[in-house]
């Protein structure tokens, strides 16, 4: 009985070390699988010219095959890929870790970055892409997609963006309002009809120039500093909020009225740096709105000859309409200006004026040197 009950430990006791050794062996078989799978894993490089320089930058070896082992980009930051004749970035999705993508100057006519969820500067200007996904690059800092053919651009999800350029490109519209950290944006030689800068109080750097716009509002964009809207279809241009503004270009436009009398006049760039003020070709504009005119008269000669400086030009972007608003709490808005004889005239120093108010009222205003 005795030597019964020994056999049965015994036997307890080896299959207890059985399995304990075939749990073992299951475990290190799928460590050594899963080794064996993580580094053959290979990913596909169809365009041989991305793999050449993916060969260059040694993370494949040998002559171009179509392929990559993974292992060697999956933990690459940063990739320069400028001007090496690419048409696909296929491949670039398993570049997992990557930061860094420039893609410049190559034949890319599609990109997509949706898997490189780490990236925070992207350049893929010189190329032929018709559209770009950046829907899924919540980390971008910085863009740049200039001259391609993008008709439209997305960047509504990509709210740490400080640095857009999509210079010479076909889009028609472009939504900016979710960009509130916004600080540099270029957009011109586009097809842009309008632009609402209103929630971007942090940009400093606006070119909306050779673009198709009627308005422009850039009143909520309190840290501008430098504008360049020329060559567009600009009736009227309000820049008195823009109290940091120091560069202006708005030649070559329709403007009626341009109001710059915002308090920073006398810190614009020194013309021996260059015209940074620059309004000529607006062969309606007759009067500027500034802070101090003998100092505009000395300094900024880039104006039509019928056009003049005045502190209180009083037209429709003006900050103060007419003499007599000044003691009233009520703001008007301004319909025309007839002479005398009821001729639609433009306003105009020494003359008296009759101004007709959109609520049916009229003053009689004149203003002396």
């Amino acid at each position: 009985m005795r030597n019964s009950i020994i056999v049965i430990k015994v036997k307890e006791v080896c299959l207890t070390v059985i399995k304990e050794t075939t749990m073992k062996n299951i475990l290190l078989f799928i460590s050594i699988t899963f080794a064996v799978n993580t580094f053959s894993q290979t990913t596909l490089i169809p365009d041989p010219n991305f793999e050449q320089e993916l060969i260059s930058l040694g993370y494949d070896s040998g002559s171009p095959d179509g392929s990559v082992p993974t292992a060697n980009i999956s933990s690459v930051n940063s990739l320069n890929v400028n001007m090496m004749n690419i048409t696909s970035l296929t491949g670039i999705q398993d570049f997992t870790a990557l930061t860094t993508l420039w893609c410049g100057g190559n034949q890319l006519t599609s990109l997509d970055v949706t898997q490189n969820t780490a990236l925070s500067e992207l350049n893929c200007g010189g190329n032929q892409l018709t559209s770009l996904d950046v829907s899924q690059n919540s980390a971008l800092i910085n863009l740049s997609c200039t001259n391609n053919q993008l008709t439209s651009l997305d960047v509504s999800q990509n709210t740490a963006l400080t640095i857009l350029h999509c210079i010479y490109n076909q889009l028609t519209s472009l939504d900016v309002s979710q960009n509130s950290a916004l600080i540099t944006l270029w957009c011109d030689y586009n097809q842009l009809t309008s632009l609402d800068v209103s929630q971007n109080t942090a940009l400093s750097e606006l070119n909306c120039s050779n673009n198709q716009l009627t308005s422009l509002d850039v009143s909520g964009a309190v840290s501008l500093t430098h504008l360049q809207c020329q060559y567009n279809q600009l009736t009227s241009l309000d820049l008195s909020q823009n109290t940091a503004l120091t560069i202006l270009y708005c030649n070559n436009n329709q403007l009626v009225c341009l109001n710059v009398k915002n308090g920073n006049n006398l810190n614009f760039v020194p013309p021996s740096y260059g015209p940074y003020f620059c309004a000529g070709f607006n062969p309606n504009l007759w009067c500027i709105e500034v802070d101090d005119v003998a100092w505009s008269n000395l300094w900024w000669w880039s104006i039509d000859p019928q056009t003049s400086f005045s502190t209180n030009c009083g037209n429709a972007c003006s900050t103060v309409l007419g003499i007599n608003e000044l003691n009233t709490n009520t703001t008007k808005t301004l319909s025309k200006i007839i002479d005398l004889t009821g001729r639609e005239i433009q306003y105009k120093k020494n003359t008296l004026m009759i101004y007709i108010y959109e609520d049916g009222t009229s003053e009689r205003v004149i203003e002396f040197e």
